[in-house]
C-alpha cells in the first residue's frame, strides 16, 4: 500500500512539473508590465507570473505572522498556566505505596492480568 501512494506522489509530482513546463514554453514572449512615472519592468510573460506569485506568497505570510506570534503567547501562556497548578498540587499527594510483596497467583488467571495491591485497597 505504501509504495502505491509513493507511486501516486511521484505521479502527481510529474504531472505538475510537466503542466508548469508546457506553461513556461508556451508563455515565452515578452511582456512589459507599467509602473509610475513611465517606468516599466519587461520580461517573460512566465517570469512575471511567477514574480505575481512569489509577491503574493510573500504578502500572505508577512499578513499572518502577527496572527501566528498571538496564537503561540496564549499557547505558551496557557500551557504555563495548566503546569503552575500540577506543580502545586504535587508535594500535597502522598507517594504512590511500595508493593507488600509477592502476590499468590490464582490458579487459571495469566500472570499478566495481576496488579500488586497494598493492604489499603483490601480494608485492613
Amino acid at each position: 500500500m505504501k509504495r502505491l501512494l509513493r507511486l501516486l506522489r511521484v505521479i502527481l509530482k510529474a504531472a505538475v512539473f510537466f503542466t508548469l513546463f508546457a506553461f513556461a514554453l508556451n508563455n515565452q514572449q515578452e511582456t512589459r508590465v507599467h509602473f509610475f512615472f513611465g517606468t516599466y519592468w519587461q520580461a517573460p510573460t512566465v517570469v512575471v507570473v511567477l514574480a505575481a506569485f512569489v509577491l503574493g506568497l510573500i504578502s500572505g505570510v508577512l499578513g499572518m505572522v502577527p496572527r501566528w506570534w498571538r496564537q503561540r503567547q496564549a499557547a505558551r501562556r496557557q500551557h504555563a498556566a495548566s503546569d503552575a497548578p500540577a506543580a502545586a498540587t504535587a508535594p500535597d499527594t502522598p507517594a504512590a505505596p511500595a508493593a507488600a510483596g509477592p502476590v499468590a497467583m490464582p490458579a487459571g488467571l495469566p500472570a499478566s492480568t495481576l496488579t500488586p495491591l497494598d493492604d489499603r485497597t483490601h480494608g485492613a
